[in-house]
């Protein structure tokens, strides 16, 4: 199978990537390497059956070029972190929006099956739990850019499916909860990360909010099992599926965790959000993920233990000298 990989140096890109060689795959990876690093592909870029290009998804012609040459296609480039889509929303925008577009133009010229990467924050400030692939979604106003995301990869999915109900393309929509693991940054405020290395350091656990909110994250091996699993379950094109661990985890205990796994130096301290995001910033309580239909149609979901994905996430960080 030849697999093209958008977003193929991004943390959940690169391990894709490294998942398709193993299986005997070749790949091409596109990344213009903003929130990616060439790094992330050192296991594979020696491989003969590898190939990357450093460039943008919203290049028709170089897009078009690399669908041609593959059987399926793994749309991940995007905009993403709570921080840089707070910050940068018109960047948010124009880029999930518009690399969607291309992608999927591209794949409906020659028919490929395409998987677009969405994410649990379409479900926005939905109330009812857990969160399954046909509940109505809830946004927030339009003056608040925390939103701009969750609305931006909702208008992915429409797209997509529009493409499947009038031209026939064969695409498949993932919407990932907290995936987590080696390889992820905390630049742009992912929370395992970030927690990690301040506690590898001995520094203060910083915890915004109260640190009651709950969340579900399920390691990207896990992930990737799913995705490559969908790849064979001809059910699954034209639908919509959570992958996610269903395991809930508060904000205060994922410190408490990875502060006695570092080493138990740390302090843990709360801060108001408004010293990291803008005023008026909304966070959700709860975000936790039905995985009865990943379940039914692969037989299969993640599980793995956040202890477990803690410890790998520290011995990963303290290997490479990332902490």
């Amino acid at each position: 199978m030849k697999v093209f990989i958008t977003g193929g140096a991004g943390f959940i890109g690169s391990h894709l990537a490294e998942r398709c060689i193993a299986d005997g795959h070749e790949v091409w990876a596109l990344d213009d390497l903003s929130t990616g690093s060439i790094a992330n592909l050192d296991p594979v870029v020696e491989h003969p059956l590898f190939h990357h290009r450093i460039g943008s998804v919203t290049d028709e012609e170089l897009v078009g070029e690399l669908v041609d040459r593959s059987d399926v296609v793994f749309h991940l480039a995007a905009a993403v972190g709570v921080k840089l889509i707070v910050e940068r929303p018109t960047h948010t925008i124009e880029t999930n929006v518009r690399g969607s577009e291309v992608v999927l133009q591209a794949a409906a010229r020659k028919d490929k099956l395409v998987f677009i990467a969405s994410t649990s924050e379409v479900y926005g400030k939905g109330v009812k739990l857990p969160f399954a692939e046909e509940d109505d979604l809830l946004f927030g106003a339009t003056t608040k850019s925390r939103w701009a995301y969750a609305c931006s990869k909702a208008i992915d999915e429409w797209l997509a499916l529009a493409y499947h109900r009038e031209r026939g393309t064969p695409v498949v929509i993932t919407r990932f909860f907290n995936t987590v693991g080696p390889r992820q940054t905390g630049r742009y405020g992912m929370v395992i990360p970030t927690f990690v290395r301040q506690g590898l350091a001995g520094e203060d656990i910083t915890v915004y909010g109260s640190g009651d909110q709950r969340r579900c994250f399920g390691y990207v091996g896990e992930v990737i099992e799913c995705l490559m699993r969908l790849v064979d379950e001809p059910r699954a094109v034209g639908q919509v599926f959570n992958i996610g661990n269903d395991r809930e985890i508060s904000i205060n205990a994922l410190a408490e965790l990875i502060r006695d796994r570092t080493g138990g130096r740390s302090a843990i301290v709360h801060m108001d959000y408004e010293v990291a995001y803008p005023q008026g910033f909304e966070d959700m309580e709860r975000r936790i993920p039905s995985v009865e239909k990943i379940e039914a149609t692969i037989g299969y979901r993640p599980s793995m233990a956040i202890e477990e994905i803690v410890d790998r996430v520290i011995e990963a960080a303290t290997r490479e000298g990332t902490a």
